[in-house]
């Protein structure tokens, strides 16, 4: 038995390390500091140089559909950018300084299948961190960006659709803008977001169906602005047919201080949130507004501005909506009231609702 569990720590020892950024054996890598960087492909060099960035992409050009690469190194890309093919795993091991290009992301992945970003720590101020259109079966691990301005992580606009995103833990500290923001995804999953300082929203689903969610934590996001922690807006939701049949599911969110706390905008909905713990938002803590089919489940909010369903005239009206909270120090409002509202209130909050 003693022998057995010393075994059994020793897989889990081993299964623990190959879970580490540059861990086992990298078909690619990229190693150096300073102005002196060599890229790798098993024995052979296929970079050596003082340019960090060209060292990192003539690593990931080296490798192949299933291979990985490790940035061992750190250094500094500044205004330029990474692309990653279909197929490769990139592992961001070091930091990766970068500067703005305007329109274009320090890292990209454009119309490609099966890229993976396991592991990534990004310093600077890009104009988009990350950026995707096109994209099937992407998946991002744990990502660490700690700004100085712009926006984290993007998923274009007016660009091809994307489908099956998975993302880990997204931390984004300092952004001037979005920490994450999706545009035309269908069928995403994220473990969570953590934003703090950013100057937008922390979590922005646009045009993304077949969400789930299990965390979005805002901590000082989107303070003077009408932006939130987390915030459907475009469309988010509306399945392909314009139903708003329930299809995105946050389990909990998380915020302090900042602008609003969750906000649905602009003929999104289909979306249940199971529990909210909202604090001194200055803004709204939640606002509902031209919004369709959306369940909060629970929690609590405590100070800040009012939770409040609204709508615009130029939309059609807030519909189907159903509220369980427990609201204190700040009001409920109903204006102008939404057809089939629900609302289970508690706390000393005041209330004027249809």
């Amino acid at each position: 038995m003693a022998k057995l569990s010393i075994v059994t720590a020793v897989l889990a020892l081993l299964g623990m390390a190959n879970a580490q950024c540059g861990s086992g054996t990298p078909h690619a890598k990229v190693t150096g500091s300073g102005s002196s960087f060599t890229a790798s492909k098993g024995s052979s060099t296929v970079y050596t140089g003082s340019d960090y960035r060209a060292a990192i992409q003539a690593a990931v050009d080296s490798i192949g559909d299933g291979q990985r690469v490790s940035v061992i190194a750190s250094g500094s890309i500044g205004a330029s950018t990474i692309t990653i093919g279909s197929g490769k795993i990139f592992e961001g091991c070091g930091t990766i300084n970068v500067a703005s290009r305007s329109g274009k992301g320090a890292i990209e992945s454009l119309n490609t299948q099966g890229v993976q970003i396991p592991y990534l720590t990004m310093t600077g101020n890009p104009y988009f961190g990350l950026r995707f259109y096109g994209t099937k079966d992407l998946t991002l691990g744990k990502i660490t960006m700690n700004l100085s301005g712009g926006l984290g992580i993007r998923f274009d606009r007016d660009a091809a659709a994307n489908s099956n995103v998975k993302m880990d833990t997204i931390t984004v500290t300092g952004a001037s803008s979005h920490a994450v923001e999706t545009w035309n995804i269908n069928g995403l999953t994220i473990n969570s977001v953590i934003a703090k300082d950013v100057g937008e929203a922390g979590l922005l689903l646009q045009k993304t169906t077949n969400a789930k969610v299990k965390l979005v934590d805002g901590n000082n996001v989107g303070t003077g602005t009408g932006y939130a922690t987390l915030r459907f807006a475009n469309n988010n939701g509306q399945l392909a047919s314009g139903a708003y049949t329930t299809n995105v599911v946050i389990d909990k969110v998380v915020s302090r201080g900042g602008g609003r706390g969750v906000f649905c905008v602009s003929q999104s909905g289909g979306a249940t949130i199971g529990t909210v713990n909202l604090r001194d938002n200055t803004n709204n803590a939640v606002l509902i507004e031209n919004c369709y089919n959306l369940r909060i489940n629970g929690g609590t909010v405590n100070g800040g501005g009012e939770v409040r369903i609204s709508a615009r005239s130029e939309f059609p009206n807030t519909k189907d909506i159903w509220i369980t909270l427990k609201v204190d120090g700040t009001s409920v409002r109903e204006s102008p009231c939404a057809d089939n509202s629900n609302w289970t209130l508690s706390g000393s909050g005041g209330r004027n609702i249809c």
